[in-house]
C-alpha cells in the first residue's frame, strides 16, 4: 500500500511538473447594468441578435514580458488604487526553469514591484487579494510538501505559508470569502477545492467532486482551475472538462450541489466577474496552452450563453486570466505558442453593447 500511494505521489508530481513546462468608484452607467444583468432570474441572457458595437474595444498592451527569463503572466488581481498583481510562471519549455517564478505588482504607471519569489522549478499560480487589502498566492511546488501550498504576505512583506498541501497537490486559483475569513484554494490534480482559515491552520477537503477532476488522458491534465468567490457562492473552472461550475457556500459553510452554468469551452482557465452584483463572466480560454482549442476571453450570461468578445485576432496569445476594474478589462497572455508573446493587455468594455446581448 506504501509503495502504491508513492507511486502516485510520483506520477502526480510528474503531471505537475509538465503543467509546469508546457503552460506556460464604478459609474453609475455601470451600476444601472449590473442591475439587469445581476442574476439568471432577473436578466434576459443572450440568445442571439445584433449588438450596437463590439462589447469589448480598445485593446492595448499594457505591459510586455520577457518570456525566457520566466515571466509567464498567469493570474492576475485588480486593485482599488489601479494597480494589479501579477503571478509569474517562471517555468516554460525554452528557459529550461532557469528562473524562478514571481509575484509582481504594476502600478497605474507602469512600475514594476516583486512581492515575492520562488525557487526553480515551482510557479507561482493562483492570487487573491482579501477584503482587507492582505495579497495571497499559490505556491506549486511539486514533489516538496514543505513548500507547496498558499502564502500571504505580511504588513512588512514578508511571505508566510498559511495552508500547506501535500506534495502531490497541484494549488491554483484562489478565493476569499465575503466575509474575508476564509481560504479557498482550487487543485487541479486532485479534483478538490481545500479551505483554509485566513489566518491559516489545517487545511480541509471542502469539497472533492469528479467535475472538479482533470481527465488523465489529455495532454495536459489539468482539472479545478480559476476560481471566485462571488454571491455566496464559489465559481469554478475545469480547464479539460471546459466547464464553469457554481457551488453555493450554505450558510454552515458547507458546499451545496454543484450547478453548471456553461460548457463545451475546452482550456477554460480563470475568470472574474462584471461587477461585484453581476453574474456576468469574463473568462479565458486558453486554447494554445496544448494546442487544444482557440485562443479567446468570452463573456458567459448567467443563464450560460456565451459570445466571444476577443480572439487571437486581438493579439491573444494563452490567454489565461480576466480582471474588471470599472470599464476595464485585463487579460493576461502567457505567450506559450512561438514567437512568444507574454504581455498584459488591457481593454475597455462596453456597457451598451454589454446590456444589448442581455435584452434579447
Amino acid at each position: 500500500m506504501q509503495q502504491q500511494r508513492q507511486h502516485t505521489a510520483r506520477h502526480r508530481a510528474s503531471s505537475a511538473r509538465r503543467f509546469l513546462k508546457k503552460k506556460v468608484g464604478i459609474a453609475l452607467a455601470v451600476t444601472a447594468t449590473a442591475a439587469v444583468l445581476g442574476s439568471a432570474t432577473s436578466a434576459s441572457a443572450w440568445t442571439g441578435g445584433s449588438y450596437s458595437g463590439s462589447i469589448v474595444t480598445d485593446v492595448q498592451t499594457a505591459a510586455k514580458f520577457d518570456f525566457d527569463a520566466g515571466e509567464i503572466p498567469e493570474n492576475i488581481t485588480a486593485n482599488p488604487d489601479g494597480s494589479v498583481t501579477l503571478s509569474m510562471l517562471g517555468s516554460c519549455a525554452v528557459c529550461e526553469r532557469t528562473h524562478g517564478p514571481e509575484l509582481m505588482r504594476i502600478s497605474p504607471t507602469g512600475e514594476r514591484t516583486v512581492l515575492a519569489t520562488g525557487q526553480i522549478g515551482e510557479a507561482i499560480s493562483g492570487n487573491a487579494r482579501g477584503s482587507d487589502g492582505t495579497v495571497y498566492y499559490a505556491l506549486w511546488a511539486p514533489g516538496n510538501a514543505d513548500r507547496n501550498g498558499v502564502y500571504k504576505l505580511l504588513p512588512d512583506g514578508t511571505p508566510q505559508r498559511v495552508a500547506a498541501l501535500p506534495a502531490d497537490s497541484g494549488p491554483n486559483g484562489l478565493a476569499v470569502d465575503s466575509a474575508g475569513r476564509t481560504l479557498y484554494i482550487a487543485d487541479s490534480l486532485k479534483g478538490t477545492i481545500w479551505s483554509v482559515p485566513v489566518s491559516g491552520g489545517a487545511v480541509t477537503p471542502w469539497l472533492t467532486d469528479a467535475a472538479l477532476a482533470p481527465v488523465p488522458t489529455e495532454a495536459l491534465p489539468i482539472g479545478a482551475n480559476g476560481l471566485r468567490f462571488h454571491n455566496g457562492a464559489l465559481w469554478v473552472t475545469n480547464f479539460n472538462k471546459g466547464t464553469l461550475l457554481r457551488v453555493r457556500v450554505t450558510t454552515t459553510g458547507a458546499p451545496g450541489p454543484i450547478r453548471q452554468v456553461a460548457g463545451g469551452l475546452p482550456n477554460i482557465d480563470d475568470l472574474s466577474f462584471l461587477t461585484p452584483w453581476s453574474d456576468v463572466v469574463f473568462a479565458a480560454q486558453n486554447g494554445s496552452s496544448s494546442q487544444n482549442g482557440p485562443d479567446r476571453v468570452l463573456v458567459i450570461y448567467p443563464d450560460g450563453t456565451y459570445k466571444p468578445v476577443l480572439t487571437s485576432a486581438d493579439g491573444l496569445a494563452s490567454p489565461s486570466a480576466t480582471a474588471v476594474l470599472g470599464d476595464r478589462l485585463y487579460i493576461t497572455d502567457g505567450g506559450v505558442p512561438e514567437p512568444h508573446d507574454p504581455k498584459l493587455q488591457t481593454a475597455t468594455i462596453n456597457f451598451t453593447a454589454l446590456l444589448a446581448g442581455a435584452a434579447h
